[in-house]
């Protein structure tokens, strides 16, 4: 093999591992965080976890990606360490199909349909098709389809073009000197472990060991250890992910290591103790890509049934390992639902946070029942709730704010850039809204802490407005939960009414001023309350124009808000007379 032989051999690689990286990327991107979804809600039972783990790894290509997402559901909550057993478990029995796929490079026959079963035959189709809809297509998902088809064909233009290169090896006694070494199980597993440490991939590793194959000099006997290394290397990955994580997301990587390595053991154990009583002659011949992916899969399936029963060992295991010793730093329930581990698959990143901000929408919306409640009775507990639920909507803010920044930074859908813009525009409105709820509840202490009480006709006038201003909020953050078009555009008659409402109180109070109802003292706090009101309507406004503009992509709220205003807009006028009549306020003061 001369250095030309040894280029083709680093090029094949390089594509080798650029179509695998393309088509996983592809598949996952296509998949759009549903697969992810699943992982999260249906784990409940062991052997569902298995399936849904084999599954979704014969998906998105990938047990080292399945095994980090599960690390970053343990570590934020949203999965505990036993439902993460069996989907590790699962994510090895279904990265076997990735060997398999590469095992159809192996069939030779003259019938025409059996050869077009060949990969080196149908992918220059799927290459065609691919870049045509790279190159062509309009649409996102035609465009990830094409990511998918081309990636597919590098791949096995990648394997073809490794196996050619190394296909002279055949004929050269070091290198299979060199092999012969590794029929030493020791040699073999920490070879195999070494090459998958490397590049991160025990399907990437074991097509190498398949391209290798066509040399002819690749046996059983070398093959097999070096299978059972590339299951061991594969655990780097998750144990890198879990650098920095909490106690039980660094056990779920531990959980990994352990199911590989003592997998590794057993097999190993049983299969060689029965080679010396039977002595195995196949362990002597040839090994080829069908070959390599039967020992594959055969050997994760073992290694799944034999250790699914003890899977509370595994956790025991991994426990005794990362005991409970030192007290963990508390993080904040934004940072765990928003882990940056959730990054490596934009879609699944997107619906977390949408999550979060869903969250935070239901802390602010607390945070204005509490406040609203205090004007009726003022006690510490509760306005010490409020403070609390507007410190965590602070949180929620900061984290959501980082977190899409970076999150803007990924490959993102049409669709999922337009929740993203969504969210980054809606979170500082949810804060301010907290804000003025805090200001609620400062004019609540205040007037508490001063014996001062509205009169009976000033107090049934701002209870109509808090009715108002409840209702506004109860819808606005309906519509930001369910992206409701239809529904935002009731908000803006609502807000205009508020905003009526708002006016004539005011009035009314200087009526009550003039004589002498009230004291100057009390309508600056009324003032205060008033304008706080009329704030949290105000980012009510902007929220519902924020979800109509981001999907009717308009970019200018303020035009948005003059055309839905519009006098010929008859929808927002018959809306309006008929809320002005629901909150309807006296035309005089009393």
């Amino acid at each position: 093999m001369d250095i030309f032989g040894v280029l083709s051999f680093i090029g094949g690689l390089a594509m080798f591992l650029y179509g695998m990286s393309a088509m996983g990327d592809g598949l996952t991107k296509l998949s759009g965080g549903k697969m992810e979804r699943l992982l999260e809600k249906l784990t409940s039972r062991r052997i569902m976890a298995v399936l849904l783990g084999a599954g979704v790894t014969a998906v998105i290509q990938s047990s080292s990606a399945t095994t980090v997402m599960v690390v970053g559901f343990v570590n934020s909550g949203l999965m505990k360490l036993d439902q993460a057993v069996g989907i590790i478990m699962g994510a090895n029995v279904g990265t076997t199909i990735t060997s398999w796929i590469l095992s159809l490079t192996g069939i030779e026959s003259s019938n025409v349909f059996i050869r077009m079963l060949n990969p080196s035959s149908f992918s220059p189709i799927l290459a065609i098709i691919g870049v045509f809809l790279l190159m062509m297509a309009k649409s996102d998902k035609k465009r990830t389809v094409g990511t998918l088809l081309t990636g597919f064909a590098i791949l096995m233009f990648g394997m073809s073009t490794m196996s050619d290169a190394v296909a002279p090896l055949a004929d050269v006694p070091e290198f299979t000197g060199i092999l012969t070494r590794f029929s030493n199980p020791l040699l073999g597993v920490i070879a195999g472990m070494v090459l998958t440490a490397v590049i991160q991939s025990s399907s990437a590793s074991v097509g190498i060991l398949q391209a290798l194959c066509v040399t002819g000099s690749v046996s059983y006997g070398v093959a097999i250890p070096i299978i059972m290394g590339q299951n061991i290397g594969t655990c780097v990955t998750a144990l890198l992910s879990s650098i920095g994580t909490k106690r039980n997301a660094r056990r779920t990587a531990m959980v990994h290591l352990y199911f590989n390595l003592l997998g590794t053991i057993i097999f190993l154990g049983l299969f060689y103790g029965a080679n010396a009583f039977l002595h195995f002659e196949f362990l002597q011949e040839p090994a080829n890509a069908a070959g390599i992916a039967v020992i594959h899969t055969a050997f994760n399936v073992f290694a799944t049934l034999v250790l699914l029963p003890f899977a509370k060992g595994l956790e025991k295991l991994a426990v005794l390992t990362i005991p409970d010793e030192k007290e963990e730093i508390r993080q904040d329930e934004a940072h765990q639902m928003l882990d940056i581990r959730f990054l490596e698959n934009p879609g699944f990143a997107v619906e977390r946070c949408k999550h979060a901000a869903a969250r935070m929408a239901e802390l602010t919306k607390q945070g204005v029942g509490e406040s609203l409640a205090l004007l009726h009775g003022y006690t510490e507990q509760r306005a010490e709730k409020v403070a609390d639920l507007e410190s965590r909507v602070d949180e929620f803010e900061d984290a959501l704010g980082t977190y899409m920044v970076k999150l803007s930074g990924c490959p993102l859908s049409p669709k999922d850039g337009s929740t993203v813009s969504m969210i980054l525009h809606c979170i500082s409105d949810l804060e301010r809204i907290s804000d003025h709820s805090v200001n609620l509840m400062e004019a609540s202490r205040e007037m508490n802490e001063k014996g001062l009480s509205f009169s009976s006709d000033a107090a049934s006038e701002l209870e109509v407005y808090q009715k108002a201003i409840w209702d506004v909020v109860d819808l606005t953050f309906a519509v930001f939960d369910k992206e409701d078009q239809k529904m935002a555009r009731k908000v803006e008659p609502l807000e205009a009414v508020v905003n009526d409402i708002n006016a004539k109180i005011k009035n009314h109070h200087i009526q009550r001023l003039q004589s002498g109802k009230c004291t100057i003292e009390l309508g600056f706090i009324l003032t205060d309350i008033l304008t706080d009101f009329e704030r949290i309507s105000d980012h009510c406004s902007n929220i519902a124009a924020c979800v109509c503009q981001v999907y009717d992509g308009e970019l200018d709220t303020h035009q948005y808000l003059e055309r839905v205003k519009n006098g010929d807009n008859q929808e927002f006028q018959q809306e309006y007379q008929r809320l002005k009549e629901v909150y309807r306020l006296p035309d005089s003061a009393k």
